[in-house]
């Protein structure tokens, strides 16, 4: 004779009722992430949690830790720990803005600074990334300062500390980038290289180290440099 359905779910919600698991969640933690719940910055608890079995709602038997895990302040969702490796919206900016200056920064100081219109360039890009009050007289006296701490004369290939600081600014952030947005930051700079005349060697080895810390491929990098120099 075949079972009866309703039976056998009456019963199992009987015995879900007697026996059961429960989670005594403990703070451990707390701060502020991006919650992909909420699609949005949030702030959170970190939690480590003891399962105990439960007789009648009653906690009878310790079952070990389980966690951590980070709740939700807001939504009051679980997530794994791998969450906070995500930038919060406000951090993310704060390093996208911070790698354009650098990428600027670099471009100039391999072309130099004599060109008004790459110096217009440059802060137009910087004032655009949140920069909101970045002047070309700004830029210019960075770029100087820069060229008299290293030694750097202009028109020389990209050098060690100059390729530390590319890749200190955007080595964070590339994980972060959807392609795309990893290849307009490139963009972004080779606009500031070309808005003078065509690139010099100087400014291509600039680029050309840009282009390794976003983790873009050499052929990438030719091709999307090359297009740069269309108009659109």
């Amino acid at each position: 004779m075949l079972p009866v359905r309703g039976r056998d779910d009456r019963g199992a919600a009987r015995l879900a009722r007697l026996l059961g698991t429960r989670v005594a969640w403990t703070p451990v933690g707390d701060g502020e992430f991006f919650c992909p719940g909420c699609g949005g910055d949030r702030n959170y608890q970190r939690l480590t949690g003891r399962r105990r079995f439960t007789l009648l709602g009653v906690p009878v038997l310790p079952r070990g830790e389980t966690g951590p895990v980070v709740e939700c302040a807001a939504c009051r969702r679980h997530f794994g720990t791998d969450v906070l490796d995500h930038p919060t919206t406000t951090r993310f900016s704060a390093m996208l803005r911070d790698a354009v200056h650098t990428v600027a920064l670099a471009v100039l100081a391999a072309g130099g600074t004599g060109a008004r219109t790459a110096l217009e360039a440059a802060a137009g890009t910087v004032r655009a990334a949140g920069f909101d009050d970045c002047t070309e007289e700004q830029l210019e006296a960075l770029v100087e300062a820069l060229a008299a701490d290293t030694g750097r004369v202009y028109g020389r290939a990209c050098g060690a500390g100059l390729a530390i600081e590319l890749h200190e600014a955007l080595d964070p952030l590339t994980p972060h980038l959807a392609p795309a947005g990893r290849e307009s930051i490139l963009l972004q700079g080779a606009r500031i290289a070309l808005a003078d005349g065509p690139y010099t060697p100087a400014e291509r080895e600039a680029l050309t180290t840009v282009g390794a810390a976003l983790t873009i491929c050499a052929d990438d990098v030719t091709r999307l440099l090359a297009a740069a120099r269309t108009p659109s």
